[in-house]
């Protein structure tokens, strides 16, 4: 029998008012049942606001580096945890054990730099026109911030957006994906354990119409970020943007690679196939097109195709290449556009079977899969898959390869494999992409640099992590004072 989890408000742990629950399934075993969670309502959502309200200010006086103490115990709580929450987050959200690995080390390590840059909040003198006069600049916490996360990293996006708004000292509500919530109760329960004030932070677990809608209108909430679909995002963004709360929104991505005639075609192949197929393809910053020079879109259909067909696909415990999707609906999307891709013209070379014989039964598994002769005017070309997806486009130069990169109404990632600086060097200028990367895959961020994306990816408000981070957790005051 799984266990049931409680939502955490006011530094308890609760049931919601309507006692309401929901299951959270294995993906990889669907007839096993990994936790029961609370199915809250609007009401749950309003006392937890209401909780962090009445912290907001006691925490947001509580000097920088005693808040950063709390990140940094945080921290280490959650590395004594770290095969804990690996394995939850295998079971719930179905990722390979590798990759679950790395992206609870990443949450390890953004409270750790947090709860350093705790220490350093403050603001700036600045030289005045006017004779004795200080001027200097100094950040303020919103106060009560709302955080909605996504499944497919169930806690390194929830550690990137908790840990800089209490470092700032902010109060806050977290919604989990319903999919996957166990990693987020984790780490609150590892904040729990080091120390921090009844209030300061709470999770509410539910859907995003009962849960996440006050948590974006309600009128004590001064500050929203979101990560998640653009259609969601920009409904969001928009309700924020009346209300004028201060909002960030991460959203999709059709993310590019252009493999160059210069490139080694097996790395090349490697890079992508990596990108493309890595987490499943359910990262917005997957690799699912590839835009290939004329003179090596042959051999490189060829080697990519090998790629995909030696992905070993199996249970994420089992550390596989590859594990299942998170459900039975986004393995139906994946296969959906399968049929499409075929419909509109495009070559299946490889994969794009749901697999279901001996250990593979009652799991949401799909092969890898290739699709050459692509137009980038199809709907596999433009429409994120959030599968393991792969478009093989034909450019015969360099412009146009930039071009059908630009091409798309997103703009997160985007990748070059090529030898020639040049044509590195112009593909960062000319690319219309928040990240830019040479010679490496799309998907794989470090902690300390922004992240966000340009036109249907991002508000294009504030960026996250690193220092942008926490700019959108704080306002800057301006302070003239004459002596």
């Amino acid at each position: 029998m799984s266990e049931s989890y409680k939502n955490y408000v006011r530094g308890e742990w609760v049931t919601a008012e309507s006692e309401a629950t929901f299951d959270v399934i294995d993906p990889a075993q669907s007839d096993e049942v990994v936790g029961t969670y609370q199915q809250s309502s609007e009401a749950d959502a309003e006392t937890a606001i209401a909780a962090a309200t009445a912290a907001e200010d006691a925490w947001a006086s509580t000097p920088g580096p005693e808040r950063g103490t709390v990140l940094k115990q945080t921290s280490d709580a959650l590395a004594d945890r770290k095969e804990e929450a690996i394995e939850t987050l295998v079971r719930e959200e179905g990722k390979a054990r590798s990759e679950a690995a790395g992206e609870v080390q990443r949450a390890i390590d953004i409270f750790a730099y947090y709860g350093q840059k705790a220490r350093d909040l403050g603001g700036r003198h600045k030289a005045s026109s006017s004779r004795d006069t200080d001027l200097y600049t100094k950040v303020e916490p919103l106060g009560t911030v709302g955080l909605i996360t996504p499944w497919n990293y169930p806690i390194a996006i929830p550690a990137w957006k908790l840990a800089p708004a209490l470092a700032a000292g902010n109060a806050a509500v977290i919604k989990p994906a319903t999919a996957a919530p166990g990693p987020t109760r984790i780490l609150f329960e590892c904040l729990d354990s080091a120390g921090l004030p009844d209030g300061v932070a709470n999770m509410v677990t539910g859907s995003g119409s009962q849960v996440g809608t006050p948590l974006v209108e309600h009128d004590d909430v001064d500050g929203v970020s979101f990560t998640g679909s653009t259609a969601v995002g920009t409904d969001i963004a928009e309700t924020a943007a009346t209300e004028r709360k201060r909002v960030q929104c991460e959203m999709g991505g059709k993310n590019p690679t252009v493999v160059m005639p210069s490139a080694d075609i097996d790395e090349a192949a490697e890079i992508v196939a990596n990108g493309a197929f890595g987490t499943t393809g359910q990262s917005c910053t997957a690799a699912s097109r590839a835009i290939v020079h004329e003179d090596v879109y042959e051999s490189f259909v060829e080697k990519v195709v090998e790629h995909a067909e030696a992905v070993d696909v199996g249970a994420g415990l089992d550390d596989p290449d590859m594990g299942p999707h998170v459900s039975e609906s986004e393995l139906d999307s994946t296969l959906e556009y399968v049929d499409v891709g075929r419909e509109e013209g495009a070559t299946l070379e490889t994969g794009g079977t749901r697999l279901t014989d001996s250990d593979f039964e009652h799991g949401f598994y799909v092969s890898p899969t290739v699709f050459s002769d692509v137009s980038n005017d199809m709907r596999i070309a433009q429409e994120e898959i959030f599968g393991p997806v792969l478009s093989v486009i034909e450019t015969e130069d360099f412009d146009n390869a930039v071009e059908l990169a630009n091409n798309t109404d997103y703009g997160l990632a985007a990748s070059i494999v090529t030898d020639r600086l040049s044509e590195a060097d112009a593909f960062v200028d000319r690319v219309e992409s928040g990240v830019v990367k040479v010679n490496e895959k799309t998907t794989g961020l470090e902690l300390h640099v922004p992240f966000g994306g340009y036109k249907d990816s991002s508000t294009n408000t504030y960026r996250e992590q690193g220092d942008a981070g926490l700019d959108f957790f704080t306002a800057t005051k301006t302070v003239y004072r004459n002596y």
